[in-house]
């Protein structure tokens, strides 16, 4: 790993005043896995995106190593130009087309329009042997619909080294995939990279960064804090460097469960097939799958969004409320969408408004009926400093705040009121380590109020930290809730690709 394949000097990109990427200098070797960390808003993806040709740096250049070994300056702002320099990027939501088939979406604009055949055999000879090289093993005639998440990208991988790439940059690689796929993708990164592949690997997953990166460079505030072996680095001493501080991590402690919060007995909904669960008090149930399973209708039931067709529902000590989502709030239910901008706030309206959302009728923000704007002022004032929400006060409409800032305004509005169930969806996702943390501090301490919690989440260390009993959700039917020191990272996978009656 010693041929420098690929050069990032000074490259520096603003954003209307703001400085996304400042004076970065980075390289790539030969062979060389390079794992790429930070916070959301570090300045990641502002750089992978010129790197590829996607914006144009306002200052300094991309050198990429020709067929010689000599580093050239690769023309800014140009896609094309990156792909015949031998770049390839596989991002988080793949760009393929599913009604056309495997080997016709890697071919797909590598061969003129004018060809009356795609499918050569020369073309298909050299696939074969990309995949056998690789380990990449795919059936080329398959419509790219009909493949799991792990099979389409093991296609977007194949379409990079069929355009012959000699850097690989994957975004986010395995937040869809099982642990069974994600093993497999890296022991084909690993071989890859034995090959002579560079591979650039941005992950939130400091485990897997450690686990498979050389080396990791770490973003913070558009600059470049640290580029160490990964042999020489922690999780503690990573997460530090990420976010500036020392983020103390949290996991729950054992507690006896409460009475029973939420019962579900055959109850059946669009997307669901007939589900029996129990969340206690004092208890957090996580819901483990991958994406598409039923989460989002799960979800919906107990938010009011949809209506069971079957079954029985409890809320506590009473039957589940009618009357749709206000209804389900005025009984005690505390709501985490998955979606935080789209279903969680409302972005023109300002932090004091979207504080009020699940609790406006309440009389201490009224009188004769009326909404006291200076009660309501200082309930966002409380709620901004206790739940630590960063924004330049009660009046600052939410659709300028951070991810992070906005989860901890839906946090504090809902936490607030006491919950007696809370469902929360995937209440980390797209945040950095240090609001992550914060997220799950407030979790468990709802948990030791008395709360019941419905944890739905893809992330299974996050899962693992924070739940006393999984279940696992496949196609709309989920599995038995188990004790988590029951399971494994194996043991749910399996589980996630089908096999729940391994549960037993």
């Amino acid at each position: 790993m010693s041929d420098v394949v690929l050069r990032l000097a000074g490259i520096t990109k603003r954003f209307a005043g703001l400085v996304a990427n400042d004076a970065i200098d980075l390289e790539l070797r030969r062979g060389e896995i390079l794992a790429l960390l930070g916070e959301n808003g570090a300045g990641k993806t502002t750089l992978m995106s010129i790197l590829f040709g996607h914006y144009v740096a306002d200052e300094g250049q991309v050198l990429v190593a020709d067929d010689a070994g000599a580093l050239r300056p690769l023309p800014p702002g140009s896609p094309h130009a990156a792909l015949a320099a031998g770049i390839g990027m596989v991002h988080q939501h793949f760009a393929l087309a599913g009604n056309l088939t495997a080997i016709d979406n890697i071919m797909l604009g590598t061969e003129p329009l004018w060809w009356p055949r795609q499918r050569g055999q020369a073309a298909r000879a050299r696939l074969d042997g990309l995949m056998r090289a690789s380990g990449l093993q795919i059936a080329l005639d398959a419509p790219v619909a009909g493949l799991s998440v792990g099979e389409a990208q093991r296609v977007e991988i194949l379409k990079a080294l069929y355009r012959d790439a000699r850097v690989l940059i994957l975004d986010e690689p395995t937040a869809v995939l099982t642990p069974q796929e994600a093993e497999q993708l890296f022991a084909v990164l690993r071989r890859l990279a034995a090959q002579g592949l560079a591979v650039v690997f941005i992950s939130h997953k400091m485990g897997e960064v450690m686990a498979l990166s050389h080396r990791i460079a770490v973003l913070r505030g558009g600059r470049k804090v640290a580029d160490l072996p990964a042999g020489a680095a922690d999780r503690a001493h990573l997460a530090e460097l990420m976010v500036g501080r020392v983020v103390p991590e949290r996991r729950r402690e054992p507690m006896p469960p409460g009475a029973p919060c939420l019962e579900l007995a055959g109850v059946r909904a669009p997307g669901l097939e007939p589900v029996d669960l129990v969340v206690h008090e004092h208890e957090i149930v996580g819901v483990a799958g991958v994406a598409g399973n039923g989460q989002a209708a799960l979800s919906g039931l107990l938010c009011g969004l949809v209506a069971p067709l079957a079954g029985t529902l409890r809320l506590a000590d009473r039957s589940w409320p009618t009357g749709g989502p206000a209804a389900v709030v005025a009984a005690g239910v505390a709501r985490i969408p998955e979606d935080r901008n789209h279903d969680g706030v409302i972005g023109d309206l300002t932090v004091a408004e979207n504080a009020i959302l699940a609790d406006r009728r309440s009389p201490a923000l009224q009188r004769g009926g009326v909404l006291r704007p200076s009660a309501v002022a200082a309930h966002a004032r409380r709620l901004i400093e206790a739940y630590d929400v960063r924004c330049t006060g009660p009046e600052q409409p939410v659709r300028l705040l951070s991810g992070g800032n906005v989860q901890k305004l839906i946090l504090g509005r809902e936490l607030e009121r006491r919950p007696r169930l809370i469902v929360a969806n995937q209440p980390g996702r797209g945040l950095d380590v240090g609001a992550v943390a914060y997220v799950h501090d407030r979790l468990l301490d709802a948990r030791e109020r008395g709360a019941g919690i419905l944890l739905i989440s893809e992330d299974l260390d996050e899962l693992l930290a924070l739940a006393d009993r999984i279940a696992v959700i496949f196609r709309g039917r989920l599995g038995p809730a188990l004790p988590t020191e029951t399971l494994s990272l194996p043991r749910l996978g399996l589980m996630m690709a089908g096999h729940l009656d391994d549960a037993a």
